[in-house]
């Protein structure tokens, strides 16, 4: 009856590279080009979930929402007013309130599967979904701007400081220019890919150490306890976590979206 510890690995999860070719699906289909394995269908079945709920819940919308109409509209208006139109105001809070929300639902439905029983895991610990919604945040934001400014104009009001004496601009520009076009993006992935990743890993060792003291059946039994405690208390705090990673990105996506707009006021 010993318990044995485990320690976490992430080479089969979470690096594409090792995947086991005995877990894909569809791996005989199209030369592999559509081949899924656990993660991946993850959050297919998390995006399913998402759409499903909104379908549901706007099938036949009423002008005095109640129930799930009632919890969507609310689930909507938190990113519609405290998102989209508290960095971008009405007018085009409105008009980029597709983008916000859908990047706001689907960072959310994909990080909670860390704490869902039987899923346990996090595809956002893996670097390809966040770096999807990142390369979207980014042709969006590059989008708003050249669409407001042309592309030259937008290029030199992000990258040009006016009033700068000209011997500053030699340093200033290529640091604008990394930090505009190259960190923002970078930054996004990796903030929501580490946050998630680092979470699994604490759960993962928590719950794996109540199960290893636990079976002991000796004095190191009663650590499974305090263990199993701080598991609890850290899915609690890793459901925060989930929630603000959603918020973070959606949030910064819109900021980004606005410094585009106001290049010109840099």
């Amino acid at each position: 009856m010993k318990g044995e510890f485990h320690v976490p690995s992430l080479e089969h999860e979470f690096f594409p590279g090792q995947l086991d070719p005995n877990n894909l699906w569809l791996d005989n289909f199209a030369g592999g080009a559509f081949a899924l394995d656990r993660i991946m269908l993850i959050r297919i079945l998390m995006m399913a979930l998402v759409a499903a709920f909104f379908f549901f819940a706007m099938r036949k919308p009423k002008l005095i929402p109640r129930g799930v109409q009632n919890v969507a509209e609310i689930a909507l208006d938190f990113v519609r007013i405290h998102i989209a139109e508290d960095i971008l105001g009405k007018k085009e809070g409105r008009r980029f309130l597709p983008i916000i929300t859908a990047i706001f639902f689907s960072v959310l439905a994909v990080n909670l599967p860390t704490i869902i029983p039987f899923l346990n895991i996090s595809p956002s610990a893996r670097i390809g979904f966040p770096l999807t919604l990142a390369v979207i945040a980014y042709v969006v934001f590059i989008y708003a701007g050249v669409k407001r400014y042309g592309f030259g104009k937008f290029v030199k009001s992000s990258l040009v400081i006016p009033g700068l004496p000209p011997f500053l601009h030699i340093i200033v520009v290529p640091i604008e220019f990394v930090s505009t076009f190259i960190l923002r993006p970078l930054t996004l992935t990796i903030r929501l890919m580490a946050n998630m990743l680092a979470g699994h890993l604490i759960l993962v060792m928590l719950f794996a150490a109540t199960n290893f003291f636990f079976w002991q059946l000796n004095g190191w039994t009663l650590l499974a306890g305090g263990t199993l405690l701080f598991a609890v208390a850290f899915t609690f705090f890793e459901l925060m976590v989930i929630v603000l990673q959603a918020y973070i990105f959606a949030l910064l996506t819109a900021v980004y979206i606005e410094l585009s707009l106001h290049a010109d006021e840099h």
